[in-house]
């Protein structure tokens, strides 16, 4: 055996303490998740130059991140546009068209967004509604549909988050309609309970209402899930502004009614066939409103009650942004603000008054266009903004880009990452939506199914008869244009105007090659 002098064995104990005792090398830390759904959010903010609005920390979120001013959803209604979003699929592909299609019964196998992250290392954590209400799909998360304590009674498991009103005379009353609607059909949206007055405004601190119950049961998960080794994605959904417009008095008495403009196009849109809008059935549960009018009809909502209604919406908006800076605060406190990616969305627009009209399901812009924000670790452009066309369901290939994980190959959206880098750089030519008129709410009795494309300087809209049990179109009905340049608030259908006809047929064929055309050029 050749021996060594000690200078050789000082040589190997030197490379043993360099190399082999040193600390192995550590995996990348991902970044967190806060995917924020706010229900029946339209751009009503000052971040997208909303002058009434009253929300100081969504603001100071867009002020750190970047505010995408012209994004859109693929359905203005909540089940068919959440079945989307977190799918990454569209409604056709989905074939979640109505509120009352639960997307896991038609699509059993389908991987959700907190599923495909869950496959990568994060813990999965759901609070309030990122599905739909009723339709939680508890198999996407690690730690399903966690409520406040106060709510986990067994009769109350079926009913939603915007239910809950302080009043007992409120509560009394909702209790015996809800008996008597169940007697004439026991399976009913909220499990019977959306009854009861339009708003309320109770003089009670935040966390007497159930968004705000929520909100602190979230700042407590996430004291928890931020000690667990792996990152968190957490889906927190917020029931407001969604009617009633129940919140805090204070909330009310930041504005003016008076203050509160009304509508700028208070009518259904000059040339529009007579089944594109909805019947405003929401409204009519509430107390009081039974009998509205269809929008189509001659009915007008007085102007005091108008004024009331625009005024809770506002209330609540600020409402659910007070409750949003409050998580935020706490997310500083404990560490977690700045590793953490957050997200912030409405589903849908929804009408104040628009089109002679309330609530969303239409396939107009002011049911379509919805805000998003997103602020993350390490972000370029802070504070920025960009116009360029963006839609809901970018929201999944873009997550994942973000947290360095692989973007499925089947995906219907695009990742906007590059456009949050280069925010005036050139991107999608067209956003896709469409919706799903039913017979009981169609002025004339039938079904109907309208396919939606936005440009930059036009949105063009084609109607198809629908055959249900199939699932596809048939006969072309009508059309409609609208100049969003020069008539963005959509009074005026010009697709008959026949300066324009060659502007139809283009737009008409762009719609008919669908999103897989619009896709942008991703190198810059």
């Amino acid at each position: 055996m050749k021996k060594h002098n000690a200078s050789y064995w000082l040589f190997v104990l030197l490379v043993l303490v360099i190399f082999g005792c040193s600390s192995p090398k550590k995996d990348v830390v991902k970044p967190n998740i806060l995917f924020i759904s706010i229900d029946d959010l339209r751009p009503t903010l000052g971040a997208y130059g909303d002058t009434v609005a009253i929300t100081p920390n969504i603001d100071q979120l867009a002020a750190e991140g970047m505010t995408f001013r012209q994004t859109f959803t693929q359905v203005a209604v909540c089940a068919p546009s959440r079945a989307s979003l977190m799918t990454g699929l569209r409604p056709d592909s989905t074939r979640v068209w109505h509120l009352g299609d639960k997307f896991r019964e038609i699509n059993p196998d389908a991987v959700t967004m907190p599923q495909y992250f869950s496959k990568f290392g994060y813990h999965t954590v759901n609070l309030g509604k990122i599905f739909h209400n009723y339709m939680p799909d508890s198999i996407s998360w690690d730690e399903p549909d966690l409520r406040p304590s106060r709510y986990l009674r067994s009769d109350w498991l079926k009913r939603d988050g915007e239910t809950f009103y302080i009043s007992e005379e409120i509560q009394k009353s909702q209790a015996i309609k809800r008996d008597s609607l169940l007697k004439l059909r026991p399976v009913r949206y909220a499990d019977g309970w959306n009854t009861g007055p339009a708003w309320e405004m109770a003089e009670v601190h935040d966390t007497m209402y159930y968004d705000g119950a929520q909100t602190e049961l979230a700042k407590k998960t996430l004291t928890r899930i931020a000690k667990k080794d792996a990152p968190f994605f957490m889906g927190l959904g917020y029931f407001r502004p969604h009617l009633p417009f129940a919140v805090p008095k204070k909330y009310w008495d930041f504005y003016d009614a008076e203050k509160i403009p009304l509508a700028p196009n208070p009518n259904v849109p000059k040339n529009a066939p007579g089944f594109t809008m909805n019947s405003m059935y929401e409204l009519r549960h509430y107390d009081g409103f039974n009998k509205i009018g269809h929008p189509e009809s001659p009915y007008r909502m007085s102007q005091d009650t108008t004024r009331i209604l625009k005024h809770g919406y506002y209330a609540s908006v600020s409402y659910v942004d007070a409750l949003l800076g409050n998580l935020i605060a706490h997310m500083k406190e404990i560490g977690v603000y700045e590793n953490t990616i957050i997200i912030l969305w409405g589903d849908h627009g929804w009408k104040l008054g628009d089109h002679n009209s309330w609530g969303k399901m239409t396939n107009y812009n002011i049911d379509l266009k919805v805000p998003m924000i997103i602020r993350y670790p390490n972000q370029e452009n802070r504070g920025a903004q960009t116009f360029e066309i963006t839609e809901l369901i970018d929201m999944f290939p873009s997550l994942c880009e973000l947290a360095g994980i692989k973007i499925p190959d089947y995906m219907q959206g695009t990742s906007f990452v590059p456009l949050i880098k280069d925010p005036k750089r050139s991107w999608k030519n067209a956003a896709f939506s469409q919706f799903h008129r039913r017979p009981k709410v169609s002025t004339d009795g039938k079904r109907y199914m309208g396919y939606s494309i936005n440009t930059k300087k036009y949105h063009y809209i084609e109607w198809y008869t629908w055959d249900h049990e199939t699932g596809t179109r048939g006969e072309l009905k009508n059309k409609e244009l609208f100049d969003s340049e020069n008539d963005p608030n959509e009074t005026v259908n010009i697709a008959e105007d026949q300066k324009l006809k060659d502007v139809v047929e283009r737009l008409s064929k762009q719609l008919a090659d669908g999103w897989q055309k619009a896709v942008p050029n991703k190198t810059i």
